[in-house]
């Protein structure tokens, strides 16, 4: 009697639990549901399911490639000053770094702007004209509290979304016959940037299980040379080849090659501007490019291998790496001696030599190298346009450059010690 007691106890919670997991969703013909085109639906929709990795993200430069100033004027981070500005115009104009005179270069009034793009190094601003929208010809450069020139001879020439908005916003539509017709759907990098259009994944029920999975990217599943083609896609410069005149890879979806939708730039191109002649990258967001040629690359090793996207909690430094300065490095790299080029400095600042500031976001050298490799005084005396990583540091930029790399040749090709490391002699015993 006991024993039946407890079964029909037993099956009795069983059937509760069953009827409270189905009973309140909805019933979905996936068939129908995935033969639909795929759409974007925003974070907005995708916070209510991962509200956690949401605030991580809102807390990221991702999060404000583009912010609407319309619907939220504290995206701002400069007063838009007209007289402040043009007064720093002047100062160009009489530098000769202008192509235009000032009295000829379009300012925006404040009331005239729609999005702001970034916040950290610089901040552009985009206004609308005849139905398109573009990046006016002015730039705040933060870390000087400077105003400079972007295009401002041709900027109403370069409509926004084509030249480089695919990886300012989410869910980008380019129209090439009609501009003013080209869309997105979020500003900023959002979820669905990575992950793909979520309108099947977000439709489909918790409870079907497999079927919601397969629905979305999850890069953190994807072989290691797909998932960082989707870092790839735009920390990167060069040219589509689906869209002509577009500067980003219109129609690549995460998880498919990037190679077939973007042909990357490169100094061997006549690409002088943003590359130098040993190929390593002189402007922003080519990280991907450097990265490409380095020995993590062929040893595995990729963006997040030391960059969260969007870790729970707060990332703990500026860049969301996973250790603080060379901390990332040393995680791996463990120094096994001080001895030989190693000797040259004892405070194991990896970043310093192997990561040098050498490329430019808003101010020159502002930008580190993602080559990981020491670039030697010796390249700089071959050629003059090349930077070093001993010149680099402030202690040593304005050194004769024969001297540093005879310096450096005596450091490391001191031989490593030979014998018994005796230990410290202990005077209480």
């Amino acid at each position: 009697m006991r024993r039946s007691c407890i079964v029909f106890i037993v099956m009795t919670a069983l059937v509760i639990l069953i009827a409270g997991c189905t009973s309140g969703d909805p019933v979905v013909d996936v068939a129908k549901l995935t033969s639909q085109p795929k759409t974007f639906v925003g974070s907005e929709t995708c916070k209510t399911c991962h509200l956690e990795h949401y605030d991580s993200w809102k807390s990221t430069n991702h999060s404000r490639m583009a912010q609407n100033v319309v619907t939220n004027e504290d995206a701002f981070i400069v007063d838009i000053n007209q007289e402040v500005i043009r007064a720093d115009f002047k100062k160009l104009e009489d530098a000769g770094k202008l192509k235009l005179p000032v009295d000829q270069i379009y300012f925006p009034k404040k009331d005239e702007i729609k999005y702001t793009l970034g916040n950290e190094w610089k901040q552009r601003y985009i206004i609308q004209k005849d139905g398109v929208l573009f990046i006016s010809p002015i730039q705040f450069n933060t870390e000087t509290g400077r105003w400079v020139n972007y295009h401002e001879a041709d900027w109403d020439k370069r409509p926004w979304l084509l030249k480089c908005g695919g990886c300012h916003t989410t869910g980008t539509n380019l129209d090439m016959v009609d501009q003013s017709k080209s869309s997105f759907t979020e500003p900023g990098v959002g979820c669905e940037s990575c992950h793909g259009a979520g309108s099947w994944h977000t439709a489909l029920p918790k409870t079907a299980v497999f079927e919601k999975r397969e629905t979305i990217i999850n890069p953190a599943k994807l072989p290691r040379g797909v998932a960082v083609q989707i870092c790839g896609s735009c920390h990167n410069r060069g040219k589509s080849t689906m869209a002509k005149g577009a500067g980003w890879p219109v129609g690549y979806k995460p998880g498919k090659a990037l190679e077939t939708y973007y042909e990357s730039t490169s100094y061997a191109v006549g690409d002088k501007k943003h590359m130098y002649a040993n190929e390593f990258s002189k402007g922003h967001h080519q990280q991907y490019i450097d990265w490409i040629k380095s020995e993590h690359r062929r040893e595995g090793v990729t963006c997040t291998s030391c960059h969260f996207v969007h870790q729970l909690g707060m990332p703990a430094t500026r860049f969301q790496t996973k250790g603080v300065g060379s901390g990332s490095c040393l995680s791996c790299h463990k120094q096994a001696n001080q001895n030989m080029a190693h000797s040259i400095h004892s405070f194991a600042n990896c970043i310093g030599c192997h990561m040098p500031r050498i490329a430019k976001s808003a101010e020159s050298k502002d930008i580190h190298s993602h080559v990981f490799k020491t670039l030697l005084p010796s390249g700089t005396l071959e050629n003059p346009e090349i930077p070093n990583s001993c010149q680099n540091c402030h202690r040593h930029k304005d050194d004769n450059l024969a001297e540093l790399q005879k310096r450096f040749q005596a450091l490391a090709s001191v031989p490593k010690p030979q014998g018994t490391v005796l230990e410290p002699m202990n005077p209480y015993k």
